[in-house]
């Protein structure tokens, strides 16, 4: 089998290493899979089951915790609430997926800026039911931000930068955590309709848990073809953001994705369940070109954004209008 285009990094290997596989991972796909990270597979274990068992609740338990309007950043999502490709302007179906979606989980470090700070930082939905959910979630957000640092002075070398460089403008990160559910199709999706539509993340990057079922993410390549991510035991996937797209002058890449529906003749389960931890910088941090990322005679592509407000305008995009109520 050729071997796969999405490349599997061990960050147990000697760091010079790995900061340059990485380095080749985000210039040359903007994805990577990633392995010997050091995450406690109990926490992930809690997070993981108590997110289905949520899933599997009666739709009006779950609609108990809905986004109470369009825009709320952070509580259930019921299938067909949202359409991520509308956040590239496109129009397409809503996505057949359901969600439940959280913020941060421990106080902000300071007083938010404004009233877009704010707003990342409403409070989260949590169900009644299961007991034990937001305890085990909490750890979960805590552990995969732990890891998003380690991530993020990483890049810092891969752009030869010192490893402390961004941590200023990530000490008070705004990252979201959603916990995603596909169901098994019981009628055919409608043209164009997908699990979830082709877009690019949004923040610094994003950390994701998957398991391998039919119907899938797929990124596209630079060849300009789908490719298919598989679930690799004990991994997880991370991709770039339109953030880090920005701060490197494209150098680094923030790559189309999307998640397929199972084929007709799929065997085997085709339900699906994922987990993606969106991390964002500070709401108030200024993305503006790295000095690394501009070489002789070239110019910043992008003027100046701040993180909070660019995070804010694509989110709202992908909600549907006539979405989720409590």
């Amino acid at each position: 089998m050729p071997a796969p285009r999405v490349p599997v990094i061990d960050l147990a290997r000697p760091q010079d290493e790995v900061v340059h596989a990485i380095a080749d991972a985000c210039t040359k796909v903007g994805f990577l899979t990633i392995v010997g990270h050091g995450v406690d597979p109990a926490v992930e274990d809690a997070a993981w089951t108590s997110a289905r068992a949520f899933f599997d609740l009666p739709l009006d338990e779950k609609l108990a915790v809905a986004m109470p309007e369009a825009g709320y950043p952070y509580g259930y999502t019921p299938i067909s609430g949202e359409t991520l490709a509308a956040s590239l302007g496109e129009i397409a179906p809503p996505d057949l997926k359901q969600s439940l979606a959280i913020g941060p989980v421990d106080p902000a470090p300071r007083k938010p800026r404004d009233d877009g700070e704010a707003w990342a930082r409403l409070p989260n939905r949590w169900p009644i039911r299961p007991a034990g959910l937001r305890a085990a979630w909490e750890d979960y957000y805590r552990s995969m931000s732990a890891l998003a640092t380690r991530l993020m002075q990483l890049f810092a070398l891969g752009l030869d930068l010192p490893d402390d460089h961004f941590l200023p403008l990530i000490d008070a990160h705004v990252s979201a955590m959603r916990f995603l559910d596909y169901p098994a199709p019981d009628a055919p999706a409608l043209p164009g309709q997908l699990r979830a539509g082709a877009h690019t993340d949004y923040g610094t990057l994003t950390i994701l848990r998957q398991e391998q079922r039919p119907g899938g993410l797929e990124v596209l390549g630079p060849d300009g073809a789908w490719m298919p991510v598989p679930a690799v035991p004990g991994g997880y996937v991370v991709n770039l953001g339109d953030t880090m797209a920005r701060w490197t002058n494209d150098r680094w890449r923030s790559t189309l994705h999307r998640v397929v529906n199972p084929s007709a003749d799929a065997h085997g389960d085709t339900r699906r369940q994922s987990v993606a931890f969106f991390h964002n910088a500070n709401w108030d941090a200024m993305i503006k070109c790295l000095p690394t990322c501009v070489g002789p005679g070239e110019s910043p592509k992008y003027s100046p954004v701040a993180a909070g407000p660019h995070l804010m305008d694509k989110y709202r995009r992908t909600v549907a209008h006539d979405g989720p109520a409590a």
